[in-house]
């Protein structure tokens, strides 16, 4: 037999050798991930926020980091890095390893910002995946506690009877309340002029003011002038009552339908992060979230706490992308 007779006789054995020999590296690569994945958390873990101290979402943060110390035995620390919109924060997520070490609170403020760009500076939905979310909150359609508007079916009148004459007050513009306003205009069918403010305090002042009829923003952001009875609430925003004011009726009971917008929070991490930890994050959350003093402590800022699986997430994200979308086009919001 020639040489050549032998080589092409062993061609195709060695071929197969090398198929082994690589699906054996494989295998051993994912035995590796996976060992590294059942011994985490190793070290100290950091949850970084797009937002300021003192807040609702930086209080959130450091109940959940206590709770997850406390149930995974690490530290988990929060770092506040607000700027661009939340831009920063993600980015410095995307930059870090892909190992459950460096968490993203991701906020609802990041599906409505996606459509506001012509072209987003992250790819949010390939370069970050979901754990599961923390937590909804809506936000409370409310008026003067002196005002004629006593009911939303009192304002939805007045402003049909009287096209451009209302004023809606909000804060951020282009973010989850001054959308959530623009998204009531056009589901309720009513010609109002929404005003976007710097900070709350400046809207509700317009509003006791009478400069503006009506205010939109969360329930932790109005709570303690509905308290006080400066404010009265009309309707929520969501999808269904709050647990916080469950005898307050939605917007969608009382006649505006299709209306419905909600915000939340949830956690992140770098896409590549081995499911094994994502597991493991998930898992923690639904207990902590389960708890009844988490949940009642949650709840007085007005987050009505869940924890979800991350395809539920993701598909939240999603489905927010497309809506806040359609509600920027309409309203004919320029892009970024």
């Amino acid at each position: 037999m020639t040489k050549r007779k032998i080589l092409r006789g062993l061609e195709f054995p060695l071929r197969g050798l090398g198929f082994f020999v690589l699906a054996g590296a494989l295998l051993i690569c994912a035995g590796e991930r996976q060992a590294v994945a059942q011994k985490y958390p190793e070290h100290p873990v950091k949850i970084v926020i797009p937002l300021g101290p003192g807040g609702v979402g930086d209080i959130t943060a450091r109940i959940l980091a206590e709770k997850l110390g406390d149930k995974l035995g690490q530290r988990f620390v929060v770092e506040n890095m607000p700027g661009a919109g939340g831009i920063t924060a993600m980015r410095a997520i995307i930059a870090a390893p892909a190992d459950g070490y460096s968490l993203l609170l991701a906020t609802g403020g990041i599906a409505s910002s996606i459509p506001l760009y012509k072209q987003f500076p992250v790819d949010v939905l390939n370069e970050l995946v979901p754990v599961s979310s923390l937590g909804y909150f809506d936000c409370i359609l409310a008026t003067n506690g002196e005002s004629e508007f006593k009911t939303l079916g009192d304002f939805l009148k007045a402003a049909k009877a009287s096209p451009g004459k209302l004023n809606i007050g909000t804060i951020s513009a282009g973010g989850v309340q001054h959308l959530t306003a623009n998204y009531f205009k056009q589901a309720a069918g009513i010609d109002v002029v929404v005003v976007p403010f710097k900070t709350t305090p400046d809207a509700v002042i317009a509003l006791l003011r009478n400069d503006v009829h009506m205010v939109i923003d969360f329930y932790a952001a109005l709570k303690g002038n509905m308290q006080s009875g400066k404010l009265r609430a009309v309707a929520w925003a969501g999808p269904t009552p709050s647990p916080a004011m469950p005898e307050l009726k939605t917007a969608e009971a009382q006649g505006v339908k299709g209306f419905q917008a909600n915000s939340w929070n949830s956690i992140y991490v770098k896409a590549g992060t081995p499911p094994a930890v994502i597991e493991t994050l998930n898992k923690a959350m639904h207990e902590i979230l389960a708890d009844p003093a988490i949940k009642a402590k949650l709840l007085d800022l007005g987050i009505d706490s869940k924890a979800s699986t991350p395809a539920a997430m993701d598909a939240q994200m999603r489905g927010d992308i497309k809506k806040w979308a359609g509600v920027i086009e309409k309203a004919g919001i320029e892009k970024r």
